[in-house]
């Protein structure tokens, strides 16, 4: 089921995504990711390489103090086991409480309806931004009222897919970086999360930072795949990709609609 987004209201600007990427390199901010098993040295390494800190504790005696000690959460449920169904209401707790901005990034509630309903029970957290592509969206939305309802609350969805959408109650954009090679290589969605939440935990306005965290990401991708000679060596050159680019880069590369 496709829920559909409003048309594009706001375009960006290459200047503009540097600038909130070179925020985050200089403020080297701290991002607690709960996130999958598969995802979590990949999602790590590329934090670090964005210029961030991870920290990704699941114990649920401690997560709480690390998510609201943080500078923004991650919640990824892509490996959704009993210790982090624990620790994610603890840890979205804590960090609302603390006035952290959250990522929710659930992944694969359409193809289990436990896990569905697990996402739904969370989204009484309110998250700043909603993650998800558009079978998850389907899966968890009956109808496009369910996601005004969030909108309205001041929740940023990002769907993407060939063109990436975002939208809230402000403005919207659609995106079209991204290589087909970055589907190759588990995890790279999940660590994109973890950008655009480190992108919100420098810029208040929240879809601005994800249509920043995801350009850039993507963008790095497009860099990585010129480079990589196919998916084994695409995690390095995206690591590289990520540490040294530059506003040269960006200006080259934005695609937007």
């Amino acid at each position: 089921m496709s829920l559909s987004l409003a048309a594009s209201t706001r375009s960006l600007a290459a200047g503009t995504v540097f600038e909130r990427l070179e925020r985050v390199r200089v403020k080297a901010p701290r991002i607690h990711a709960i996130t999958n098993a598969v995802a979590q040295s990949f999602t790590a390494n590329v934090l670090l390489a964005l210029g961030a800190v991870p920290s990704m504790t699941l114990a649920k005696e401690e997560v709480a103090g690390f998510a609201a000690s943080a500078d923004a959460l991650l919640v990824n449920l892509g490996t959704l086991d009993e210790a982090r169904r624990e620790a994610i209401p603890l840890a979205m707790e804590a960090a609302q409480a603390a006035g952290r901005p959250v990522g929710l990034d659930p992944v694969f509630v359409d193809r289990s309806p436990l896990r569905c309903a697990f996402a739904q029970e969370l989204l009484r957290f309110k998250p700043d931004l909603v993650r998800l592509n558009e079978p998850e969206m389907g899966a968890m939305f009956a109808d496009r009222a369910g996601v005004e309802d969030l909108i309205a609350t001041g929740t940023v969805f990002a769907v993407t897919g060939q063109e990436d959408k975002i939208e809230s109650s402000g403005e919207d954009f659609r995106l079209l970086n991204g290589h087909p090679l970055m589907a190759r290589v588990t995890a790279t969605g999940c660590a994109g999360g973890a950008v655009l939440t480190a992108f919100m935990s420098v810029e208040e306005d929240t879809a601005l930072a994800a249509a920043c965290g995801l350009s850039v990401f993507n963008i790095a991708g497009e860099m990585a795949a010129e480079q990589a000679g196919g998916p084994g060596t695409l995690v390095p050159e995206l690591l590289d990709a990520l540490y040294a680019m530059s506003l040269g880069d960006i200006e080259a590369r934005l695609k937007t609609t």
